[in-house]
């Protein structure tokens, strides 16, 4: 990728993520900020606003780290397995491992006596239905063996990325941080293919070119 590309890639993904934390954070926390709009005060909202996309390109940020690490790594993968299908193999049952420690570990640790485990379990499904939906995607726009790799990066990575929230356990923290990397992922994935195209474009015109 070229650097203008990655650059546009960068920020991008930081406006992306800017935009989606600021109105994710007004529905997530609406309880907190509904008296800002009863009676209609414009300038606390509007702090309250650059504080949440403040907030978001942080969150963009973490995505960004994670998405590059995960490019490696997967590299890393496929020449140290030898085998794209091992190497599948071996996310797969990542995959399985992190899906299963997101309940487990997140009950055992932070469950109340007597609460269900349904909602730790509900979040869990959620992530990884998005992660399927986007691997689809992804898969239809590129290739089928991009499939693993993108349900690998939409649970295993986001999960990691999610962390420092998950530890605390603050419930409308978890959900703010949740939607925007989950946006900020999507968008990488599926743009990723396109800015490399437009990229190797971009050198061959170059090359193209007459020397002075």
């Amino acid at each position: 990728m070229t650097s203008r590309n990655w650059v546009k890639l960068f920020l991008s993904t930081l406006l992306v993520g800017g935009l989606t934390t600021g109105v994710v954070g007004f529905i997530v926390r609406w309880n907190e900020f509904k008296p800002l709009f009863v009676p209609f005060d414009f300038l606390e909202i509007l702090s309250v606003l650059f504080w949440l996309i403040g907030v978001g390109f942080i969150f963009s940020i973490l995505s960004q780290m994670g998405f590059f690490a995960y490019l490696t790594v997967h590299r890393f993968g496929l020449g140290i397995f030898k085998s794209r299908s091992l190497w599948n193999a071996v996310q797969v049952l990542l995959i399985v491992f992190v899906l299963f420690d997101l309940v487990y570990l997140r009950y055992n640790a932070f469950a109340k006596e007597g609460e269900s485990i349904l909602l730790y379990i509900a979040l869990a499904a959620f992530v990884l239905v998005v992660a399927l939906v986007v691997a689809a995607v992804k898969a239809k726009l590129t290739n089928k063996e991009a499939f693993i790799p993108a349900v690998f990066f939409m649970v295993v990575v986001t999960t990691i990325e999610w962390v420092p929230v998950l530890r605390v356990n603050e419930q409308s923290w978890v959900y703010l941080m949740i939607v925007p990397l989950l946006v900020c992922n999507t968008y990488q994935l599926l743009i990723l293919h396109k800015l490399n195209e437009k990229s190797q474009l971009q050198k061959q015109q170059k090359s193209k070119k007459p020397t002075k």
